[in-house]
């Protein structure tokens, strides 16, 4: 019995989806989860959100299970952006207008810090490569003017693991700077305990969207113990429900905890889905070291693969540098003309993803390593087509 059987409507058994690493197949149990929140709207009408904030609840004790923080607080979004929005909006930008990131973060943040830079604010980017040495140089720009270092856990254009965060984090805590550490391509493909990587102090943002098989509207804002006190200027009217902090006269009030984070009114039929969909992979033991052992055996059968091609390194090659257990979960090959290369393999049934030299390789669990080994075969019979 093969993990495929669980995903009949994406056809993976099919399909040589190797775009796991953006956007995995979701289990069937994941359409049973928005028939059920369907089925809930229709039965309770306005008295739906009970229920649905249960199924809110069970979202965050995944992410509190995924981090090794089992007393979290944690905030819900739609998307990363809208998180990282609050979160910056509840800095103070005036008195600390420095900012430091890293030249390698996904589009939700990059953008974001992009405009800041136009609208004023001091956004240093530090160089993505070398890795190993990311962490200490992102230490070293942070200063008494720093308000916040926006960093990633895993790159997403090379899924290289950022070694050694803590010592940011170390260095935001001397400096009074804020630490937001974007985990996103790590959960559920490179297990993570905050405590055991130095990161108690951090903030963490993430989703589910990715390796989690959640589906879109799952994500989340992990906050550290010694927020409290901090009100986002963009803020929702979710942030005056439950217990509220003393506000002074003629000032806007928050709650306490994760929900001075939060938004509005929302659609919660997300939050069904990833119940079900938690709930299928601990049945299926598909817990973060299972996890992990998979997506090495995975990539380092895709890597493999790729070298028995011996294609040109000018055409497309990749990084033999970083030990294996140096990366995320998927394969990045460098190419000058990675979107043509996705393309042809997308006209020959293999589904990939590029960005800029980038050609990236994402497995997932329910792919069989034949499927894996046949795509890069295409791969080699792509380039040669190519080159005559």
């Amino acid at each position: 019995m093969t993990l495929a059987q669980h995903y009949t409507r994406f056809r993976v058994d099919e399909r040589l989806l190797l775009t796991g690493h953006s956007h995995q197949a979701w289990p069937d149990v994941a359409r049973e989860g928005l028939l059920e929140a369907y089925d809930d709207a229709a039965l309770a009408v306005d008295q739906k959100w009970e229920r649905a904030f249960a199924r809110a609840d069970r979202l965050r004790d995944g992410v509190r299970s995924l981090l090794g923080d089992p007393d979290a607080e944690v905030a819900l979004g739609a998307s990363t952006h809208d998180l990282v929005v609050r979160f910056l909006s509840a800095l103070d930008l005036r008195g600390r207008p420095r900012l430091v990131t890293t030249g390698g973060e996904f589009h939700s943040a990059r953008r974001q810090l992009d405009r800041l830079a136009e609208a004023g604010v001091e956004v240093v980017k530090v160089p993505a490569q070398p890795v190993a040495t990311l962490s200490e140089r992102l230490a070293a720009a942070v200063d008494g003017r720093t308000a916040a270092v926006v960093a990633s856990s895993v790159l997403f254009e090379t899924s290289q693991v950022v070694p050694g965060l803590a010592v940011v984090a170390d260095a935001c805590a001397r400096h009074g700077a804020e630490l937001l550490v974007d985990a996103y391509h790590q959960l559920g493909v490179v297990p993570l305990s905050l405590d055991d990587a130095g990161l108690a102090s951090a903030w963490v943002v993430g989703g589910g969207y990715k390796y989690l098989q959640l589906g879109e509207g799952n994500c989340f804002l992990r906050l550290p113990d010694h927020t409290a006190g901090l009100r986002p200027v963009i803020t929702g009217w979710y942030a005056e429900f439950g217990d509220l902090e003393h506000a002074a006269a003629g000032t806007v009030s928050y709650a306490r905890g994760a929900a001075r984070f939060a938004g509005s009114t929302y659609d919660p039929s997300s939050h069904y889905r990833a119940s079900r969909v938690l709930d299928f992979f601990a049945e299926q033991g598909l817990t973060p070291p299972r996890l992990r052992e998979v997506s090495l055996h995975q990539r380092g059968l895709l890597a493999r693969a790729f070298d028995d091609l011996d294609l040109p390194d000018g055409v497309v090659t990749r990084d033999r540098e970083t030990p294996a257990d140096g990366f995320g979960g998927f394969l990045t090959l460098f190419a000058p003309e990675a979107a043509t290369l996705q393309a042809a393999l997308a006209e020959r049934g293999v589904r990939t993803d590029s960005r800029g030299q980038h050609l990236r390789f994402g497995p997932a669990p329910y792919l069989t390593d034949d499927q894996l080994t046949a795509a890069m075969t295409t791969l080699g019979e792509v380039v040669r087509a190519a080159r005559g």
